[in-house]
């Protein structure tokens, strides 16, 4: 164990990373996908649809779920921005938070059997312990990211192989997960999706998760007043933020909606949501490698307001649909938007990251993550608040099964396409006002 520990201490990155390094550290994109997509897909009609919990209090526990997630961003990258430690600045986080991570994810899915109040208080309590792992491991996966890849060349090329993997894990914890419950019910697939996350970070952080040597005064701790300062007063970063609020909250309503349309607009069995899904994520593979080249190209921010035009008319599509087929057709097209949205949210952010450091004389990757985490994780507050709304308006009743009035399709129809396409308008818009237009600062 000392040796080990050691070893981790000693590793510094010097120069650009190798492409073994590359591919260890995207490696990571898959278990964080996986556990985010997941949880995001399912967790509502997982604990309204198969409890039988009111849609009202999982609505409500939800947003208790974001506030804590939301709160702990800007705190963790703070921290994180100001630890010293022989072994880094975001290395230590990242080791001691892996496995309550994948604990606390696979008990959300295997709550014991109580009534619908105790379901909700066993929700809050193992979410909570989710969040903080979740915060403390994946912010400081994030922040290494601008650290270990310095130009917009070296992101787009090294960010290829993590958003590959990232949408691997989709495709498992989104696609796969319904064939997984059906097959083997809810606490056998939450038993295997979290083996495959822990594998996964393990390889990931010790093969590829290594941190520059960051000059002292760089590093150096700023005062928490300055911290908000900098951050909310810097004109790329608001409209950037805005922006990818728009963005994460137009996906996760697309991915919460997706259950209820297989089975209650298109009325087909609950494991023939993986084939919408897996149609999204297969196609946005090779959508990687296109944005890659656009944005080396263009700039990050023409190649941002591409891919969100494209993603925002595809999902209109999602209105025409009356077979799975037809539905996963348009997840194709749907899929070339997410491809471009996973690739550059990401290499946009690095280069904020980088204008800041100029002008502030810091490297705050962390700061900059965790204000951002804090804004997105609404996303989640407004995912369930239009669930809760739509379904609650629409007349949808978990008791009456497949036998749901008329409106309830419309209702879901509504959910699936128009609400993020007025989402994913507002998103285009906060990406034009970004004032940075070259390709590096």
């Amino acid at each position: 164990m000392t040796a080990l520990a050691d070893r981790l201490r000693d590793r510094r990155l010097d120069a650009a990373p190798t492409r073994a390094q590359s591919i260890a550290f995207g490696a990571s994109g898959f278990p964080t996908q996986l556990m985010t997509q997941t949880f995001s897909a399912f967790v509502v009609y997982f604990y309204v649809s198969h409890l039988a919990v009111p849609a009202t209090w999982v609505a409500v526990a939800m947003v208790a779920h974001g506030i804590l997630n939301a709160a702990l961003n800007p705190l963790m990258g703070a921290l994180s921005d100001r630890i010293r430690t022989p072994w880094g600045r975001r290395i230590p986080w990242i080791g001691l938070g892996i496995v309550p991570l994948v604990v606390a994810f696979a008990l959300v899915w295997m709550p014991p059997d109580l009534p619908a109040d105790g379901l909700i208080a066993w929700f809050l309590v193992v979410v909570a312990v989710y969040d903080i792992a979740f915060v403390v491991v994946v912010l400081n996966i994030s922040a290494l990211f601008p650290e270990i890849f310095r130009t917009t060349e070296e992101r787009a090329r090294g960010n290829v192989p993590r958003q590959i993997f990232a949408i691997l894990g989709m495709v498992l914890g989104t696609a796969g997960a319904p064939a997984l419950y059906d097959a083997i019910g809810w606490p056998g697939m939450a038993l295997v999706l979290s083996g495959v996350c822990l594998v996964l970070l393990a390889w990931s952080f010790f093969g590829g998760m290594i941190e520059r040597r960051v000059p002292e005064a760089a590093s150096e701790a700023m005062r928490w007043r300055d911290q908000l300062t900098y951050t909310f007063r810097n004109r790329a970063f608001v409209p950037y933020v805005l922006g990818s609020l728009c963005v994460q909250t137009s996906i996760a309503v697309i991915l919460a909606s997706v259950p209820f349309y297989v089975r209650y607009s298109l009325g087909a069995a609950e494991g023939e949501g993986s084939l919408l899904l897996g149609a999204i994520f297969v196609t946005a593979i090779p959508s990687i490698v296109l944005w890659s080249t656009v944005v080396r190209r263009t700039s990050p921010r023409t190649a941002l307001l591409w891919s969100v035009a494209v993603f925002g008319v595809a999902v209109l599509g999602y209105l025409i649909p009356t077979s799975v087929l037809g539905a996963a057709l348009v997840g194709v097209a749907v899929g070339v938007g997410v491809g471009g949205l996973l690739q550059l949210l990401e290499v946009v952010l690095a280069q904020i990251i980088d204008d800041d450091a100029t002008r502030t004389g810091h490297r705050r990757e962390g700061a900059y993550f965790g204000v951002n985490g804090f804004v997105v994780r609404g996303s989640v507050v407004l995912q369930a608040i239009v669930a809760a709304v739509v379904l609650t308006a629409s007349g949808f009743d978990a008791t009456l099964g497949e036998a749901q009035p008329d409106t309830v399709d419309g209702g879901i129809r509504l959910m699936l396409a128009v609400i993020p396409l007025g989402f994913t308008a507002l998103a285009w818009l906060c990406f034009w006002l970004y004032p940075i237009r070259t390709r590096d600062v």
